[in-house]
């Protein structure tokens, strides 16, 4: 049995927690890849809404969806601005952290606008939904962000919010890390 990476963990979950007809965010597009994967588990009825601060990465999006635009909403903005755009009750809200692969590397989310994004979150969510944070803290500003993302997320009261951490300890040069909330 091979232990799943960090990203193949978030799928299973979202698995669960995803239906068809849902509605869900991509608060950081990126290529597109977790937009395409939650355009799937929405279905032809459901609707991804996702956000990025790059056009580029709107764009490529765009391409990996061609087949799937009916379902999703695009938005060139940043993830700070989630409560903007959508409504209460989703079943999952994505976040992968830090740079988009392939552009300049000097774009990266940072834990102020983060903390605002993750703070709107959680009011979007309904119950049962989760949210997925993928923490890269390899590259400047990171583990000040993720460190700020750990911290957040543990002042989460129990009662309301199951929080979990994922990562390999033995991992060199900074791993990335996944925490998955869910609310109950």
């Amino acid at each position: 049995m091979a232990l799943p990476k960090p990203l193949e963990l978030v799928q299973v979950f979202l698995k669960q927690a995803v239906r068809s007809g849902d509605r869900v965010v991509d608060a950081t597009l990126g290529n597109g890849y977790d937009c395409a994967f939650l355009a799937d588990l929405v279905g032809p009825s459901g609707k991804v809404i996702g956000f990025d601060v790059q056009q580029q990465a709107i764009d490529r999006t765009r391409e990996r969806l061609a087949d799937r635009a009916d379902r999703s909403e695009l938005i060139l903005a940043g993830h700070e601005s989630i409560a903007e755009y959508v409504e209460p009750g989703v079943s999952a809200i994505v976040y992968n952290l830090g740079y988009l692969p392939g552009a300049d590397k000097d774009k990266t989310t940072s834990a102020d606008t983060t903390l605002r994004a993750l703070s709107a979150s959680t009011g979007l969510l309904k119950n049962g939904g989760l949210l997925s944070i993928m923490c890269y803290v390899g590259h400047p500003g990171g583990m000040e962000e993720g460190c700020a993302v750990k911290d957040w997320a543990a002042e989460l009261p129990r009662t309301e919010w199951r929080v979990f951490q994922y990562t390999a300890v033995n991992a060199p040069n900074n791993p990335p890390f996944l925490i998955i909330i869910e609310k109950l």
